[in-house]
């Protein structure tokens, strides 16, 4: 076989006894985990990483814990309780483990487990108190490959195996499986293609033997346009997770719904969601919310700007018993509710409040807050209680206004006990009894005591609604033991600790001149992270994503000279394959392991405008694809979208343009052309369309014109009267911020627009797959072939093109190429 032979040869020419070590580049501890980077070796197939410390030697880690980026690897550890650790990374050729390479010794904390998810000796998660994982649990690794054919047999599961991340947790929402679960996301997850109206959902019967752990690997995980929803369960910990463009019916990025007791979710970084129907949603709808649950910690999440981050309570009975706790969060810039409260008893200590324009805790419906050692940095109002104090305060005329400014839709106010909190620069804050107020026993904020074990006496009652403080904080029976941190030294701790590991991979530096105040949508990181995409290549043992190649040629050039730029995946070599079916005098494979990336091709010269079908091999982890490539003067075509208003008017069969046109505003000279017609940017005009993938708009308006636009409702700035701006797959509409005239406007996709048309109309499945493989697509089928890693077909299918029989094909991988009316897509399988 040409791979076998291929690194047969690698062997010979790099000897086992030279055999080059791993360059380590980096090496740290953190929260019950550690990480090692190391520089990526070309000769190298695969990594073998180790750890030793705290009474183990030697262990191996999952191969789905290595992970390739560019110019470097990276593998984390996760389950590790505190104490000094050293990680060794060894390279296989050939099949072969090379010399390990060592760090030097590295420090593991412990996690803060604190607060009342913690109470009556329970433990959230799949973990056990020393931070390893509980003895017998399953550990499922998730990636954007393996989210919808990852497979588990569950205990009283309505069918086995269970296929797809949702429907392996519909199988623990029976509770009869007590086995640990640990549900490790690894990189960027995109909606699965099952969910629970957007939202991955867990629930476990609240079986008390029962726990999950759903946590991100790293500091990359991030669950992309889809929430996470938590009813009828028990001894759940989400930790260590980005989320990012929510779009779920229900509507937060994290929501504990219905009848949950013992919830930790911690260490999670909180974005924006997509905007909600009502004005107050614009990003998003609730981040972190808690409704009818109790025995709940929230600690060291990172809200970022977050419109709503916390509501608390909903419908409950003020009798229950509703215990929750939050501590060590950072409210960077969000708005309001940190928490907002209604009928909880909830313990508030030690979190930051940094540049808050709404408010930070707020107190209802009979509510008993213990705010405790906080830290507030220009919070506009540090804590209010509904209808009194400062909820109702008109600072314009100096009076209360019971009808325009309540915050709280007039609900009746609850208490709440403050004691040792830092505020600096809020608007108002006024702590019962304060001379320097009138009436402040009636109209007050908080009640501020002296010591932490004062009670609030029962004379002390909310304005509406004659709510007294249930004093939960001081009763033995209720409350867990802790040491809160001085607000100063939680700031620091929060600013370190909070959010993912390491802070995470998504950085941004907000302005506090102008983002204490705001409570906008900041245009610029609402396009940050709807065009986030993760830098994560491969996962070590994962099916691995399919490389793109991008062919630049000139008509008349000969093929061996052509460039071919393998992009989305890092191996020793590829082999380019012409595909012989669509071009009988195709030729085959050129290999130059000296620049792996580039690869030339034997055969006769370009011709412009004639579609060359190929396939490439990468031959370490046996990865392939088919794609199209058009060659043109300069480069691929790739069914770009231009609209030239000059020429053709409010007529496109992409873009839905409605508005006047004018020829009097002027003419543009833009790109070699002479534009004399515009588009009128009025409130009338609107402009629709819906991207096929990844590309670049570029609006074109008259030269030097500065002003606005609007796409998705969001304000662009325009600067010399052009706007460029990338775009990621999805639904638009260009509406009037400014009045502007619109002359061209153009899609750029990335490289191999019409190959993501294709992957994203057929759905191969199951993969891997035993006997029957389905084909599920809206596209007219012509034929099927399969094809062997030499290139040599040994299947073609014409009839039944929907169920392709595999059951006479003997276990590896294989190339399916299925044959469209709009042209060849191929995926690897994988046959069991």
């Amino acid at each position: 076989m040409k791979h076998k032979l291929f690194l047969l040869l690698t062997s010979i020419l790099v000897p086992i006894g030279v055999m080059a070590q791993a360059n380590i580049t980096e090496a740290a501890g953190w929260l019950e985990s550690a990480y090692i980077k190391w520089d990526s070796m070309a000769e190298a197939e695969s990594y073998n990483v180790y750890y030793t410390g705290e009474g183990i030697s030697n262990q191996k880690i999952d191969d789905q814990l290595i992970r390739c980026y560019d110019g470097y690897h990276r593998a984390d550890i996760l389950g590790l309780k505190a104490g000094s650790y050293t990680i060794s990374v060894a390279p296989v050729i050939s099949g072969i483990e090379g010399a390990l390479a060592t760090s030097g010794t590295i420090t593991v904390e412990a996690h803060d487990r604190t607060g009342f998810a913690f109470s009556n000796g329970r433990i959230p998660g799949a973990y056990n108190l020393d931070g390893t994982p509980q003895n017998g649990a399953v550990i499922l690794y998730i990636t954007e490959n393996t989210k919808n054919i990852i497979e588990l047999n569950v205990t009283g599961a309505n069918a086995n195996p269970c296929v797809g991340l949702q429907t392996i947790l519909d199988g623990f929402k029976k509770g009869n499986d007590t086995r640990p679960l640990i549900v490790r996301l690894v990189g960027q997850i995109t909606d699965p293609s099952y969910l629970l109206n957007g939202d991955i959902v867990i629930e476990n019967k609240n079986n008390l033997s029962s726990h999950i752990t759903f946590e991100g690997v790293g500091d990359d995980a991030v669950a992309d346009g889809w929430g996470i929803r938590i009813k009828n369960a028990t001894n759940i910990e989400i930790r260590n997770i980005g989320t990012i463009n929510c779009n779920s019916d229900e509507g937060d990025n994290i929501g504990l719904q219905q009848n949950n007791d013992y919830i930790w979710v911690h260490n999670v970084d909180f974005f924006y969601g997509d905007a909600g129907s009502d004005a107050d949603q614009a990003k998003g709808d609730g981040a972190l919310d808690c409704k009818r649950s109790t025995y709940v910690t929230f600690s060291y999440n990172h809200f970022w700007d977050s419109g709503k981050s916390n509501l608390l309570g909903l419908s409950e009975d003020p009798n229950d018993d509703l215990y929750i706790t939050y501590h060590h969060n950072w409210y960077d810039h969000s708005d309001s509710r940190h928490p907002r409260v209604r009928f909880y008893s909830a313990h508030i200590y030690n979190n930051y409040y940094d540049g808050n324009s709404k408010y930070g805790a707020g107190s209802t419906n009979g509510s008993s807050l213990f705010v405790e050692a906080n830290y507030f940095r220009n919070c506009k109002y540090p804590m209010l209680t509904s209808m009194q104090g400062s909820d109702v305060y008109d600072e314009n005329s100096g009076t209360n206004d019971y009808s325009n400014m309540p915050t709280f839709s007039s609900e009746d106010g609850g208490t709440i006990k403050a004691f040792n909190n830092y505020i600096e620069g809020a608007r108002r804050f006024v702590p019962y009894g304060d001379a320097g107020f009138p009436n402040s026993t009636v109209d007050f904020d908080a009640y501020v005591v002296s010591t932490r074990n004062e009670t609030v006496p029962a004379s002390v009652t909310s304005a509406y609604g004659g709510n007294i403080h249930d004093n939960f904080d001081t009763n033995p029976s209720v409350m867990y033991a802790y040491t809160p941190d001085s607000p100063e030294d939680a700031r620091t701790k929060v600013m370190q600790y909070s959010g993912r590991m390491h802070g995470g991979d998504f950085n941004w530096t907000f302005n506090n001149a102008t983002d204490d105040t705001s409570y906008a949508v900041d245009p610029a990181l609402k396009s940050a992270l709807t065009n986030y995409n993760t830098s994560l290549i491969c996962v070590q043992g994962d099916v691995g994503p399919e490389p793109a190649i991008v062919l630049s040629a000139n008509a008349g050039d000969a093929l061996v000279n052509l460039n071919w730029t393998v992009t989305n995946y890092s191996a020793t070599s590829y082999e380019v394959f012409r595909d012989t079916d669509a071009d009988p005098a195709g030729r085959i494979k050129l290999v130059d392991i000296g620049n792996p990336n580039t690869l030339s091709y034997l055969d006769s010269t370009v011709t412009n405008g004639t579609t060359y079908y190929y396939w490439v091999v990468a031959d370490s982890s046996l990865e392939s694809n088919v794609d199209l490539a058009t060659p043109s003067e300069g480069g691929t075509g790739t069914g770009d979208e231009i609209h030239n208003f000059t020429e053709s008017g409010l007529s496109s069969t992409f873009y839905s343009i409605s508005g006047s046109l004018s020829d009097t505003k002027g003419t543009v000279v833009y790109n070699g052309l002479t534009l004399t017609q515009c588009l009128k940017i009025e409130s009338s005009t609107s402009i629709t369309f819906a991207t096929i993938g990844s590309s670049n708009l570029t609006l074109v308006f008259n030269e030097g014109y500065s002003g606005a636009i609007k796409i998705n409702g969001i304000s662009y700035n325009i600067t010399g009267g052009i706007l460029s701006m990338p775009l990621a797959a999805g639904n638009y509409e260009i509406t009037k911020d400014s009045v502007a005239n619109l002359y061209y406007m153009s899609i750029e996709y990335d490289a191999l627009g019409l190959n993501e048309v294709l992957k994203a109309k057929i759905k191969l499945y199951p993969n891997p797959v035993a006997d029957k493989l389905i084909v599920s697509t809206e596209l007219n089928l012509e034929c099927i072939k399969i094809y062997n890693l030499l290139g040599v077909m040994v299947k073609r299918i014409e009839n039944n093109l929907e169920s392709v029989d595999l059951s006479d094909l003997s276990k590896g991988s294989y190339l399916v190429k299925i044959n469209t009316s709009r042209g060849a897509f191929a995926k690897v399988i994988i046959k069991n």
